[in-house]
């Protein structure tokens, strides 16, 4: 349906995210990946939203003046939100475990931020979703960490996988938000773009 109306447009997904970019097969829209290096650093005062915002645009700012008329570039970015400090992907499996020990018992929010950005216009749009884990024995969280292996993953969990299945008592907001993209409302933009 709204590949129809797209047809006109060439959207790049500007992510090596193997599940963003089958988010964006699975709402039918055909798209070019196209990839840059881009250090993922942001300013220590920024908190919550400000963080995801500013690394979406950033991402989105590498591709300025490459983009033709009929182009759209998406970009954006996650991060677990939890006790008042960004947890991003774990560099190894101590910080892993102890990203996720310190979100057992409790909730956390996963946020998202989408940047659109055509040659003439960016646009911006995050969503929030609200995540209460159960009380997680260390047993359990090794256990995932050993299988699963979470180090491509914001707050070191993924919640398609074992660990979501088992650990997540509530989501309360978008569940494909907290695998890295709030689908409904990125398509929801792209309609309004035609």
């Amino acid at each position: 349906m709204l590949k129809e109306k797209l047809k006109k447009y060439k959207i790049i997904l500007a992510s090596g995210s193997p599940r963003r970019q089958q988010f964006f097969k699975d709402l039918d829209l055909d798209f070019e990946i196209r990839l840059k290096d881009v250090e993922e650093i942001y300013p220590p005062e920024l908190k919550a939203v400000e963080i995801t915002d500013y690394l979406a645009e950033l991402k989105a700012a590498a591709f300025e003046g490459e983009l033709k008329e009929n182009e759209i570039l998406v970009t954006s970015d996650t991060i677990v939100w939890h006790q008042n400090k960004a947890l991003g992907k774990p560099k190894n499996a101590e910080e892993a475990f102890s990203m996720i020990k310190s979100m057992s018992n409790t909730t956390h929010e996963v946020i998202t931020s989408v940047c659109f950005k055509t040659n003439h216009s960016s646009t911006l749009l995050h969503d929030i979703t609200k995540v209460t884990f159960n009380d997680l024995s260390d047993e359990a969280i090794l256990y995932y960490i050993e299988n699963y292996k979470p180090y491509d993953k914001a707050g070191a969990y993924g919640i398609q996988e074992w660990f979501g299945f088992m650990a997540v008592a509530k989501v309360e907001g978008s569940y494909t938000n907290v695998m890295g993209l709030p689908t409904a409302k990125v398509y929801e933009f792209l309609t309004t773009l035609v």
